[in-house]
């Protein structure tokens, strides 16, 4: 269990599911239900009031879906996190969110147990993906990949590697042997090579490149 409270907001038009998520998570003490909402222009609306940390959001909903919202999120609240919670399994659906800012992905037949460590994960900075979205994304897709450029360094293609895989620049660092700093650096690096400036998106450039 964390001490550190996370605040979570709710965002789904199925009043069910909210109803069914709230109560479940309201069990675990450190997780802070603060709002809930039944599309993207409200959970933009109450993010902005309440200050999540971590909201968890449908992708089919009316008014603004959530690829919409989760677009503007990235843009007007970068600092929150965004847990997409949903019954689609496409990998071009999955890799669509992940690009415009999403920090996980975790399908609706996951146990409560997943899903708390799915909210657990992307608030401590790293990516989650629940089996099934993680199937679909290492599906081969229909067309020719690119490939990775050659500029990139031998070391930046493995801390590339090891950020798509969810791990932190601290878990790098360890099984790398090097400093936090250095993991840093080689992670601004391939941000400037690859014109990519969130880990979202190297984690959506590893993967089209089948780089895991």
């Amino acid at each position: 269990m964390l001490d550190e409270t996370i605040r979570v907001l709710l965002v789904d038009d199925h009043m069910l599911v909210l109803d069914g998520l709230q109560a479940r998570l309201a069990m675990e003490p450190h997780i802070e239900i603060v709002g809930t909402a039944n599309n993207g222009e409200e959970a933009l609306t109450a993010a902005r009031l309440l200050s999540p940390d971590v909201v968890i959001m449908d992708v089919s909903m009316p008014v603004l879906n959530g690829l919409e919202a989760t677009k503007r999120f990235n843009i007007e609240l970068p600092g929150t996190r965004i847990l997409i919670l949903s019954m689609h399994d496409d990998r071009e659906y999955i890799l669509s969110l992940i690009q415009t800012g999403a920090s996980g992905y975790v399908l609706k037949d996951v146990s409560s147990h997943e899903l708390i460590n799915a909210i657990e994960t992307v608030h401590s900075g790293n990516t989650y993906f629940s089996s099934g979205a993680s199937n679909a994304l290492f599906q081969k897709p229909d067309t020719t990949s690119k490939q990775a450029p050659s500029d990139l360094s031998k070391r930046e293609l493995t801390v590339l590697k090891l950020l798509a895989a969810g791990l932190s620049n601290k878990e790098i660092g360890r099984d790398l042997r090097i400093s936090v700093r250095t993991v840093e650096t080689h992670r601004q690096k391939l941000k400037s090579k690859l014109g990519i400036q969130t880990t979202a998106g190297l984690t959506k450039f590893a993967i089209e490149n089948q780089l895991i």
